[in-house]
């Protein structure tokens, strides 16, 4: 046994896995058990109570919940909202953005406790593992990591043994689904997500049940965005946490944000989930519209090559590498003129954008109205354009020996 005796820090949700760790580390390790929530979204107070007493039930010296929905906000969904970052042009990375910010503030619990090791309780087969550990690495070299599940290949009827044997409290059983939730949405696995042939039931989703079998009225809103960063709903002002759950629940009523992505895991496999993201996909179809107002045509370009790199490394739990912070300070940069409102209606699965307006409108700084109205040229300006725009062209005809 190692005469290490400072405790485990590990990583709790609750579920079977992290349920089993607490026992399990205590045992095998002969040492105590911290168990850690980091709260970016999902988390009333009713469940955290109900964490706080399932912890400390199954072992767990201490259980501590951090409140890092702002933070989440800050550091990583601002920066998705400013890329309009979507993962296979779907999927705005409902969960697995929120994991580096979690093992960051497991790391810092781990120094302030005098801890050397960290645990979760992630499996083999999955996303998770890859984003926790890239992150505790990055940020703690040094820093022991342990995944008992994983690296013990223990399967849930195992676990479930165990847990009855040492006579600890079992997690809650009967869902067929796999539901991880956070500020920034939903995501949903069962045995239909296992193969691309099918859909999710109808009663399987959770922010949208009964969109469709009951439909709501339609109805007109506003956004107002202020460089970038979403301030207001319907003409009243919120913080971002505020306003995306707000709009988790209006939006998602009317069915917004229900998709199923399939792609490329970390692991290099093709992977496929159910998810619901009904304020993600608002504001980054709100965010998108009002860019296209206010940006000039290079600087979406740019910036959308950018944001796509930018998904792809927080995708892979990559988001504390520096160049993360050189493309945050680029897609920082480029919303400060994304400020004005967006006016958009709901209809049931139907999200449509009515109109943008801004201060900063490139459209009305012209003094010209599109296919109206040159304003800004002479009709011998156009043609002159025209010719030299064509040039290119004209001389490749020639070089293939057209010439004329």
């Amino acid at each position: 046994m190692s005469t290490d005796q400072s405790p485990i820090i590990l990583a709790f949700s609750g579920g079977l896995d992290t349920s089993f760790c607490v026992p399990w580390l205590k045992q095998t390790y002969g040492r105590d058990v911290i168990t850690v929530t980091v709260d970016t979204g999902g988390i009333d107070a009713a469940a955290a109570a109900s964490l706080q007493q399932r912890a400390m039930a199954l072992g767990a010296i201490e259980h501590v919940v951090i409140d890092s929905k702002q933070e989440f906000f800050d550091s990583v969904i601002r920066y998705l909202i400013a890329g309009n970052v979507l993962r296979g042009q779907s999927y705005p990375l409902c969960v697995g953005a929120e994991r580096g910010l979690q093992a960051a503030r497991l790391a810092q619990l781990a120094k302030d406790r005098g801890a050397t090791t960290v645990a979760h309780g992630c499996t083999a087969a999955g996303n998770d593992q890859v984003r926790f550990e890239v992150a505790l690495r990055t940020l703690n070299p040094g820093l022991e990591i342990l995944a008992p599940v994983r690296d013990n290949n223990w399967v849930r009827e195992e676990q479930l043994k165990y847990l009855e044997e040492q006579n600890m409290p079992l997690p809650t059983q009967g869902s067929a689904y796999s539901i991880n939730r956070g500020l920034w949405g939903i995501t949903i696995g069962g045995q239909e997500t296992l193969t691309s042939e099918n859909t999710i039931p109808e009663d399987a989703w959770v922010l949208s049940a009964n969109a469709f079998n009951n439909p709501q009225q339609p109805s007109q809103h506003t956004l107002d965005f202020a460089a970038g960063v979403p301030v207001a709903l319907d003409d009243t002002s919120y913080s971002p946490v505020e306003l995306i759950e707000k709009l988790e629940t209006l939006s998602g009523s009317y069915g917004i944000g229900r998709g199923i992505h399939l792609g490329d895991t970390v692991l290099g496999t093709k992977g496929r989930v159910a998810f619901e993201a009904p304020a993600a996909i608002t504001l980054i179809t709100a965010h998108r519209e009002l860019e296209k107002l206010v940006l000039s045509a290079q600087q979406m370009r740019v910036k959308d090559t950018m944001s796509a790199i930018y998904g792809d490394l927080v995708h892979e739990g990559k988001q504390l590498d520096l160049v993360c912070d050189d493309i945050e300070a680029m897609l920082g940069s480029s919303q400060r003129r994304v400020t004005g409102t967006v006016r958009f209606c709901l209809k049931p699965g139907n999200l449509f954008v009515e109109g943008v307006e801004s201060p900063h409108s490139l459209l009305a700084a012209t003094k010209g109205v599109y296919g109206e109205t040159a304003g800004e040229w002479t009709a011998a300006d156009a043609l002159g354009y025209a010719r030299i725009l064509s040039l290119p062209g004209s001389l490749q005809t020639r070089a293939a020996g057209d010439r004329q």
